[in-house]
């Protein structure tokens, strides 16, 4: 019993680990693309918004994954860059005082949630990410939409 649990277990792993790796091959997106190769690969974004003379593809999990792929197009259409920016060295890039709403929009897409607690008297933005545990990034805006600070926080789960 114990070999055909070996040998069926591994085969099923090893068919599991193929098939990650054919579908990371299927949603990777490499500069050069065409917009209609990123659309067959990804799908239609979230968001498309103006950036310099191209467009940037927002593509979004917010509020349930803990991504956020953004791909950069130039004038002719032509992926210049994409990437996953939920992560610190992108949050790190957030200035106090000179981002704005639009700016941190552009940047990261839309929040998870726009919250307001007793302590802040105006929107708070909140987007859900991962490094190594579940976390929260939060934004906070004054009434200008300019944000005042930002800092990440742990998403805490109960087990009720």
């Amino acid at each position: 019993m114990r070999a055909i649990f070996n040998r069926w277990g591994g085969l099923a792993w090893l068919v599991v680990c193929v098939m990650a790796l054919s579908g990371c091959a299927l949603g990777r997106v490499e500069p050069g693309m065409t917009r209609d190769e990123v659309l067959s690969r990804l799908g239609t974004p979230g968001r498309v918004v103006p950036l310099g003379a191209g467009a940037r593809l927002q593509y979004s999990g917010q509020p349930g994954a803990r991504q956020a792929t953004m791909v950069d197009l130039d004038a002719a259409g032509r992926v210049v860059q994409a990437r996953q920016v939920l992560n610190a060295p992108d949050f790190a890039r957030i200035e106090p005082g000179k981002w704005t709403r639009q700016d941190v929009e552009l940047a990261f897409g839309p929040p998870a949630y726009v919250d307001r607690v007793a302590s802040w008297p105006y929107d708070i933005l909140t987007y859900r990410w991962f490094e190594v545990v579940d976390l929260f990034f939060w934004v906070y805006l004054d009434q200008n939409n300019v944000v005042q600070r930002a800092h990440q926080g742990m998403e805490f789960y109960r087990d009720d």
